[in-house]
């Protein structure tokens, strides 16, 4: 499995050969692009998207310009994320999480697995040379069934896919519902990457995953104090050696027999 830091920090794909994990919107608002070092991923900001709009405001066409520009001037990426649509009930309904407020779609989870499939095939035709992945999408262990047997239908067999994104269990990975979503869809044979794994999550269903990200070193600094001789900042929230040191400590920390696999990059 790979395990790639989550980061909003573009420069950083010219200081370390670790993969990373980076919104398309951190390299689109900048002027020159940075060449990468090693190997790193990109995602659409989806949840970002339909947080604040309730409603993707890129259109596809966009989306594949801006992951061309991404290829050309930092170099291939291992994969893109599409612009697929989160099933959480807050990104449906809309409402309070935390300081962020949701807009709400409005829609059903139906519609929103509907919409996945729809934008990964356009994508796709869009820009077939490109590594877009496809995305499951669902809430129940019975949706992502549904969403997989939408992809048979469009012709794509998900099992031939190097990489398959396991969309809308970020916030329950660790819990027994998620594992067991994380289990039953493994079992069809799927190289599945999870979105914004913790340490717990991949504790426990990091051996079913073919690569994981997460931003929880973020998190994991901000309530520290800054690493000795960090002197310019308050915290190490923002620190590529906080977030590397907290790789190393993540990765020797799971089971023995995953560590050789998971730190191969």
């Amino acid at each position: 499995m790979l395990f790639y830091l989550t980061t909003h920090k573009r420069h950083w794909v010219k200081l370390t050969d670790k993969p990373l994990f980076l919104k398309s919107e951190h390299f689109t608002a900048a002027r020159t692009l940075p060449a990468a070092l090693g190997r790193y991923a990109v995602d659409s900001g989806g949840f970002t998207e339909l947080q604040k709009h309730g409603r993707w405001t890129r259109t596809p066409r966009q989306y594949v310009d801006d992951l061309r520009r991404i290829w050309e001037g930092v170099g291939p990426f291992d994969w893109a994320a599409p612009q697929d649509w989160m099933c959480e009930p807050i990104v449906i309904a809309g409402g309070q999480a935390g300081p962020n407020r949701f807009a709400g779609t409005g829609l059903s989870v139906a519609e929103h697995q509907r919409r996945t499939v729809a934008n990964f095939l356009e994508l796709r035709s869009l820009a077939p040379d490109l590594p877009i992945i496809p995305v499951l999408q669902g809430w129940e262990l019975s949706d992502y069934e549904c969403c997989l047997s939408l992809y048979q239908r469009a012709g794509v067999d998900l099992t031939r896919e190097p990489t398959v994104g396991l969309g809308s269990v970020c916030r329950r990975q660790s819990t027994r519902e998620g594992a067991a979503i994380v289990t039953a869809l493994a079992s069809y044979g799927l190289r599945l990457h999870g979105f914004g794994f913790k340490t717990l999550g991949l504790e426990q269903v990091g051996h079913l995953l073919a690569s994981a990200d997460s931003l929880a070193w973020s998190t994991h600094a901000r309530h520290r104090p800054a690493m000795p001789g960090h002197t310019t900042h308050k915290n190490c929230a923002n620190c590529l050696p906080y977030a590397l040191r907290w790789r190393t400590r993540v990765l020797a920390g799971l089971p023995i027999w995953q560590q050789p696999v998971l730190d191969a990059a």
